[in-house]
């Protein structure tokens, strides 16, 4: 009975315990957590941020691209309800939300 025992691994042998330290176990796990955060989540938050910006800097006389795709000049601001008056033709403007701006341009599209 000894010599079944002794060929199995011993009588009082643990088998397969980890014998290393547990935070190198770790290691890869935390290490896929950073690189994820530099490379996408960090550049995210910077453009998200440099667009909020944006947004709060539109004034009158900016040219401006929406994001429907079209583009025009601001004529005025609502600040409390957060709408733009936009002039998009020579006798045509509209009303957008702040929020629809895509970007400012620098072409002069609006006559």
């Amino acid at each position: 009975m000894n010599s079944v025992l002794y060929a199995m691994g011993g009588a009082g042998q643990q088998q397969g315990a980890p014998s290393g330290n547990p935070l190198l176990s770790l290691l890869p796990f935390l290490l896929i957590i950073v690189v994820m955060y530099l490379l996408m989540i960090r550049p995210q938050a910077k453009k998200q941020k440099e667009k909020q910006k944006m947004l709060t800097e539109l004034k009158p006389g900016d040219d401006i691209l929406t994001i429907g795709g079209i583009y025009g000049k601001i004529e005025g601001v609502r600040e409390k309800e957060g709408l733009l008056i936009v002039k998009i033709s020579k006798d045509v403007k509209i009303t957008i939300a702040r929020s629809a701006v895509a970007n400012k341009t620098t072409e002069k599209m609006v006559a």
